[in-house]
Order: C-alpha cells, then sequence, then structure tokens
C-alpha cells in the first residue's frame, strides 16, 4: 500500500524484554558534598565545549578507521533532554555532582548530549548516512562527530517522537540543505508531524518564510506503524509508551533494535524484538554500547537512573528486567542522565554476565559500533 501525501510519501513494505524485584540499588553515585565555586571549577565550563570522548571500551575507539564496505552504528548522543554536564551542577555552591564534574574533562565518557544514533552504510555511490532524532542539541553532537568521522550527507531523518530532544535540532538541518545536499526528507508518524507543523511550522510551509531567508529544506514523508524502506534498508516500526497515553518509535533495522525513549513496551511490541543482533535500549539514567559481530544480538535500550523507573523513562532496574525477558547476546544502554556515572556502572553491569550470563554495558557520545545489515 502507498500513502500519497503532499508533501511526500513512504512506500510500506510487507510485514515481528527482564523481571527484576527493586533491591537497595547499587549504582547510585551522585553525593552531597559542601563545596565554595573556585576559579579553577569555573574554568571547566569553558573547556566543556572541547571536551572529547577517547574509547578504550569493548569494541572501539573514537576516530577508529571501518572499511568503506563496513556498516556502522554511531551513537551521536547518549544522554537525556537535559544533557550531561548540567549548568545547575556545575554552579552550584552547596554541592558537587561527580558525574557532571567529571564530564567537563576531556575524554570522559559522562559528557551526553540528546540520544540520536547514525546508521552508516555502503552504497555505489557511497557512504549512506541515516540519522535517528536530531534534538535541540544536534548541532553540538554534529560539531564534534561529524568531522572525526568524514560525515558530509544526511541522507534521511527518521523520528522516534515530537519532543524537543528529539525533533529541537530541524531547524540546524539548513546548513547541510543550503550547502551541502538540496534536501532532507523527515520520516516521522502523523501524530508527530502534527506538532511539527505548530513547533515548525515555517519548515512544513515555507510560504510562511520571508523571500530569501535561508532556512532547512525538509520532505516530510508520513510513516505508519508498519515496515517502511529508506534507502534500500527496511525499518521496522517498534511502538512504545514514553509515559502514560504518549506513543513513541523505536525501530528495528536488520537485526539491531533500538528504542530511545520508553517507560513501557506493549505486548504486540515483544515478538518484534525477537533474534536482534543488537538491542539499544533507552534507560531513564544508564545507556548501553557494545561493538557489534555477525550472530551476537545487541539491545539498545533506554536506562535513565539507576535506582527506579520515572513516569516517561525506564530506570535501570526495570531496564534490566526488560533484558532478561528478551535476552539479547548483547545489550547498549543509552539516554542516561547525571546519577549514572559511566565507570562505576559499567564496573557493576559486567558482573551480570558470569552471574546470570547478560553482557550488557552503556554507550556513550561517539561510540562507532560496526555492525551487518
Amino acid at each position: 500500500m502507498v500513502m500519497p501525501l503532499a508533501l511526500g510519501f513512504v512506500r510500506p513494505v510487507s510485514a515481528p524484554w527482564i523481571r527484576l524485584s527493586r533491591p537497595a540499588n547499587p549504582f547510585l553515585f551522585c553525593g552531597k558534598y559542601p563545596i565554595s565555586v573556585s576559579r579553577s571549577q569555573s574554568s571547566r565550563l569553558n573547556r566543556i565545549l572541547q571536551a572529547s570522548l577517547h574509547s578504550s571500551s569493548v569494541g572501539d575507539s573514537v576516530g577508529a578507521q571501518v572499511s568503506v564496505d563496513q556498516s556502522e552504528i554511531i551513537f551521536i548522543g547518549t544522554g537525556t533532554s537535559e544533557g550531561i554536564p548540567r549548568v545547575s551542577c556545575l554552579t552550584n555552591p552547596n554541592k558537587t555532582c561527580p558525574v557532571c564534574s567529571k564530564a567537563t574533562e576531556p575524554g570522559n565518557k559522562n559528557r551526553r548530549l540528546n540520544t540520536s544514533l547514525l546508521v552508516r552504510f555502503p552504497k555505489p555511490s557511497g557512504k549512506c548516512n541515516l540519522l535517528i532524532d536530531a534534538g535541540k542539541f544536534f548541532y553540538h553532537s554534529a560539531l564534534r562527530w561529524f568531522p572525526t568521522y568524514g560525515i558530509r550527507t544526511i541522507d534521511a531523518v527518521i523520528i522516534t517522537h515530537s519532543h524537543a530532544d528529539a525533533i529541537g535540532g530541524l531547524d540546524d538541518l539548513r546548513d547541510w540543505t543550503n550547502n551541502v545536499q538540496p534536501s532532507i526528507p523527515i520520516y516521522t508518524a502523523q501524530r508527530d508531524f502534527e506538532v511539527m507543523k505548530k513547533t515548525h511550522y515555517y519548515l512544513v510551509d515555507t510560504s510562511e518564510v520571508i523571500p530569501g531567508a535561508a532556512v532547512s529544506a525538509l520532505q516530510f514523508k508520513i510513516i505508519q506503524e508498519e515496515p517502511f524502506t529508506v534507502h534500500d534498508l527496511q525499518f521496522t516500526p517498534l511502538p512504545v509508551w514514553h509515559g502514560r497515553g504518549y506513543r513513541s518509535l523505536g525501530f528495528r533495522f536488520g537485526n539491531i533494535c533500538y528504542i530511545s525513549d520508553a517507560s513501557e513496551i506493549p505486548e504486540d511490541t515483544y515478538p518484534l524484538l525477537k533474534n536482534c543482533e543488537i538491542l539499544i535500549l533507552v534507560s531513564p539514567s544508564l545507556s548501553l554500547s557494545v561493538c557489534v559481530y555477525i550472530y551476537i544480538y545487541i539491545f539498545t535500550l533506554d536506562a535513565l537512573r539507576p535506582d527506579r523507573s520515572s513516569s516517561t523513562h525506564f530506570g535501570l532496574p526495570k531496564a534490566l528486567e526488560e533484558v532478561r525477558k528478551v535476552r539479547p547476546k548483547r545489550t547498549l544502554f543509552t539516554g542516561m542522565m547525571h546519577l549514572m556515572d559511566h565507570d562505576k556502572v559499567n564496573e557493576e553491569l559486567i558482573k551480570l554476565k558470569e552471574s546470570e550470563g547478560l553482557d550488557v554495558q552503556l554507550s556513550y557520545d561517539g561510540l562507532r559500533v560496526p555492525v551487518t545489515l
């Protein structure tokens, strides 16, 4: 079936988580320590934009070379809507936030911007770059990682939901459509398109733009909760609840499942998660990333907080419940807040591999993972 639209169309193609009691949580690391604001602390703010994330974790390192015929996913962002570090933490004279303080240091994996993933794969014309979400910090993420990995074009953007941390960067796409390519297709559900018609009305209806003004040239394409194809790669929507009554979409492409904003997975979505090679799951305070090889299953999932879930996101305990239910070979958590210390949480998570056979870790901004699509 083809759904025609005034602004474009999508051709659908034929069409598919972990129980844990809530014990005292060992993953909570932010403490309250009285301090005074010194000049050295203030200078940390000036280093934030220069912080880079050098990786020595499982699989890949930042800046590592990938062959031209190798598909890969790149974590453009792995944080919450607020991002890490928080300005409020860095300017608080009464307490120190360990994670936000670490996030100002060059090379620290606790620095996290809005959750976003780049799917990259070879085509005869060159590498194809498909971006999942462009949030309000997209410009800063692109500034850091696009030059690092030689990413120039954005061949499509696929939207999970219409919150600011997923669509706030649509205006920044003007740099691409003005200087690199004529336009960018935006794949989105109808309900989210209705929001964009209000929040980004001048991008949806360019007749509102003053003649001569430069704005992003976007082609909006409506998707249903059924498989669709983008540049010959099939995407299967993974409907989830992102708070009571609010629908968000994860996506499965190849054998990779990506769920960035979720508080509950409906029963009819679980069959779509079977036999995935990579599971990327958002948790209110946690994110996981690992390298992927053939026959390795990876699940990426939302994991916001280390101690509990919120009304709109999984917490680490709930995210681990989902992992136990789905039983992927590898799991990468994303979407972590400042209560999640990258190294300390990973030290605890790695113990689950020996005790339960669960291979789970946190992801981080700039993580590059070779995959098979």
